[in-house]
């Protein structure tokens, strides 16, 4: 069983379908309740939905409860939520910290309340569990000018993963991180056009954009613990347009 934040979404989306057609079982979260319920639809009896506000750290807790106490047990944590608010210098003080405030809630706390809940119940299940956080390169890039919040809060993502790696091991927790670079999504989408899109693709490696199935392939293959020994690792999903 596993939990998907962010499911309504690009790379959310692509996860669960491929969870689900690798013959898993998939509870999806997203803000938007029509978007994730219709997902769950589409996916059938493998798929549910819950709803939940990232915002709210009681509504976090409350999420992880909800989804376990409805199926009894939780195998995979993907904290895969995040938003993605502009921090420009020109915003006055208030809307600046505002924004910050807001990106570190959803980006980094959730996750974190997320986890604590997961590595509760990890500790209490046989076989334990497996916590997948996206991050994003820009934790190790460094973010654009005006999204400060956005790469500061994927960088303690990451931090955040190997102090769970490396000290609840043993309780049954592994941990990761996938750091996407640029990904062809909705999302991206609104923030480059198509002419932007092929500028992003000549840059990397392979000379293509990242697809969210590209992204969702590397969480599937983690899910299923065969990477065990990995834990703790960091695996950049962005064809190379970023190495290090």
């Amino acid at each position: 069983m596993i939990l998907v934040t962010g499911a309504a979404g690009g790379i959310g989306s692509a996860i669960g379908r491929t969870v689900v057609a690798a013959g898993g079982t998939a509870i999806l979260h997203d803000s938007r309740a029509d978007a994730v319920a219709s997902l769950a639809r589409e996916l059938g009896p493998a798929a549910s939905s819950i709803t939940s506000d990232l915002g709210d750290p009681a509504a976090v807790a409350a999420l992880w409860a909800t989804a376990f106490d409805r199926h009894g047990r939780i195998d995979v944590l993907v904290n895969n939520a995040s938003v993605f608010l502009d921090a420009s210098l020109d915003l006055g003080l208030d809307d600046w910290v505002e924004t910050w405030n807001r990106t570190l809630s959803v980006n980094l706390l959730a996750p974190a309340i997320l986890c604590r809940a997961a590595i509760g119940s990890y500790a209490s299940q046989s076989g334990g569990g497996i916590i997948i956080n996206v991050a994003s390169v820009t934790a190790h890039r460094g973010a654009n000018a005006d999204r400060w919040p956005y790469g500061a809060a994927k960088g303690g993502l990451t931090s955040m993963t190997r102090t769970i790696a490396r000290f609840y091991g043993r309780q049954g927790v592994t941990a990761f991180v996938v750091a996407p670079g640029f990904v062809d999504t909705p999302m991206s989408r609104t923030i480059l056009d198509e002419e932007g899109i092929q500028a992003a693709a000549a840059v990397t490696g392979l000379g293509e954009m990242t697809q969210p199935r590209d992204v969702a392939d590397v969480i599937a293959l983690l899910a299923t613990g065969r990477a065990r020994h990995a834990t703790g690792t960091t695996i950049d999903v962005n064809a190379a347009g970023y190495c290090r």
